[in-house]
């Protein structure tokens, strides 16, 4: 019975959003023939999720790609399905197979239950900014992860051990926390202005307790092994420069292992970089690179 609700939801889920299962025409002329699904994950915490993988069946190299978040209901309610479409299909492109998942106070699957939801207490919220828990909100969302591997695993499409994660603004802190829990399953972490906190009240360049940020970056740090690389951008205005920076080297100092690389100004908010399909010639050849040296 729940498979099948979750099944039927997928459907809704289709149909309201107006995705074709196979890749845009433009995308088809090129090396390795990809296409797009929407999934219902009967993980502990249900959830849809953007899926973008080479055809056949498998099973391929895993990449989890981390949305953040919205402090506004309105903006949750038209989030899009998948923030860089584009990003994921460059790595479906390159043979692995790409999850996408969507939290559950999001878009079409904006069904938020404060207990559980990725928008509730225990998935997304900090508390105050006297006082933020960045650690737990991190975590919380790297466990929806770990959920993710295990079930792509089970169900033989993944190869167990050839795991990458990717993350963007909290999807990407999300990211750092995995890495602090150093699973087997996991080789590499990417993320895109990774943090939590940024531009407090909508103001630019007004943090939620960077101090405390740089501190829990830290904390990870002291676990995290997992190779991993960091961009930020120069015209970030949620986490910018001085931030990113104090934020890499309290992460390394204390162990961690990241390769650190501050783009040049993009667009007129850098934060969204990875949306952009006009950014990826920028970072892809420094993913290509990093890859090849974790292979």
């Amino acid at each position: 019975m729940r498979q099948h609700r979750l099944r039927t939801l997928a459907t809704a889920a289709l149909l309201l959003l107006g995705l074709i299962a196979p890749a845009r025409a433009e995308d088809q002329d090129t090396s390795q023939r990809i296409q797009e699904e929407i999934w219902a994950l009967p993980t502990p915490l249900p959830m849809f999720a953007y899926l973008v993988r080479p055809l056949g069946d498998g099973p391929f190299p895993l990449v989890i790609m981390n949305h953040g978040v919205s402090l506004n209901a309105r903006d949750r309610s038209f989030f899009p399905l998948v923030e860089f479409r584009d990003a994921a299909m460059w790595f479906a492109r390159r043979g692995y197979l790409v999850v996408a998942p969507v939290g559950t106070g999001y878009g079409a699957a904006a069904i938020d239950i404060p207990e559980r939801g990725l928008y509730g207490p225990f998935f997304s919220k900090i508390g105050k900014c006297t006082n933020p828990n960045f650690l737990d909100a991190g975590l919380a969302v790297a466990q929806v992860d770990l959920w993710i591997i295990d079930y792509m695993a089970a169900e033989k499409r993944t190869l167990p051990k050839d795991v990458i994660v990717v993350g963007q603004s909290a999807g990407g802190w999300a990211a750092i926390a995995l890495s602090s829990l150093n699973p087997p399953q996991v080789k590499a972490i990417i993320t895109f202005a990774a943090g939590r906190g940024g531009r407090v009240d909508g103001k630019p360049n007004n943090n939620c307790g960077p101090d405390r940020l740089v501190e829990a970056t830290g904390m990870f740090g002291h676990t995290s092994r997992v190779p991993m690389l960091w961009f930020y951008i120069e015209n970030d205005t949620f986490f910018g420069p001085a931030l990113s920076k104090r934020m890499h080297e309290a992460f390394t100092r204390a162990g961690g292992r990241a390769e650190y690389h501050l783009l040049p100004p993009f667009g007129d908010e850098g934060h969204f970089l990875i949306g952009s399909p006009d950014s990826i010639p920028t970072w892809s050849p420094l993913v290509e690179r990093f890859l090849d040296k974790v292979r």
